[in-house]
């Protein structure tokens, strides 16, 4: 009898701990869409900090709200651990979702450049073929090649969809897997290309990027959901990568 009495006590409390976040989470959603409604809310969950709640939107933004949704904070939540020191919270949980997006990406919609050897370790580089230090890296693929990085390429035309990089970038991947390879080439060797239309996945992995936090190119993310903006030498990656 005791212990039945004991475990619907607990259900009891595990259910309105429920609940409550559910109403929060609501609250929240209503405040903010009271003020702007543009502003689309992905996810409400409790934050790690008692009392807050992370707040995911659609842009992939994160903000932290009291339970009424009626304070904000915009910014990086941090653990203080003893032994790894700060603790980036927000960037951790950024890079689990980063990473569960990337998943989603088909090898055959990028363009890949494999190691002739074992694959080690695998780069995404969100690239704009016009961008003079995304042509810096390319110059450096074959050097993580040979360390065994694959490298796959996805579009992120920076002017977006009007502008003629991302017409080139289409043509790009309008080609088979070695096409892609050599028109990418040209293209970053500052060579022209035929202009093609077909279906390809441009405007999809622009929006992609957009959505996993990438502002300018080259943006590397790693295979556990770290973002790298910025071009990054190939020597600082194989030991960012602890590769031998």
């Amino acid at each position: 009898m005791r212990s039945t009495t004991l475990t619907s006590a607990l259900m009891l409390v595990l259910t309105g701990s429920v609940w409550a976040a559910d109403e929060a989470a609501e609250k929240i959603r209503q405040q903010l869409n009271s003020v702007d409604s543009r502003l689309k809310v992905q996810s409400v969950e409790p934050a790690p900090m008692a009392g807050l709640y992370e707040v995911v939107l659609s842009s992939g933004e994160t903000l932290y709200a009291d339970g009424e949704g009626t304070h904000l904070l915009a910014g990086q939540l941090y653990r203080v651990d003893t032994e790894q020191g700060l603790v980036n919270l927000t960037e951790q949980k950024r890079n689990e979702a980063r990473q569960l997006a990337m998943q989603g990406v088909e090898e055959a919609d990028m363009v890949v450049y494999r190691p002739a050897g074992e694959i080690k370790a695998t780069v995404n580089v969100f690239t704009d073929v016009d961008c003079p230090y995304c042509r810096k890296l390319h110059d450096e693929v074959p050097a993580l090649n040979r360390m065994g990085v694959q490298v796959n390429y996805l579009a992120f035309p920076r002017g977006g969809p009007q502008s003629k990089t991302f017409s080139r970038m289409e043509s790009i991947w309008c080609g088979n897997e070695q096409e892609r390879r050599e028109r990418m080439d040209e293209v970053k060797a500052g060579d022209s290309i035929s202009q093609q239309e077909c279906d390809n996945p441009v405007q999809a992995q622009y929006e992609l990027g957009q959505k996993v936090g990438v502002t300018g190119t080259p943006a590397l993310v790693l295979e556990d959901g770290t973002l790298l903006p910025g071009y990054v030498p190939a020597a600082r990656l194989q030991q960012m990568l602890e590769l031998n």
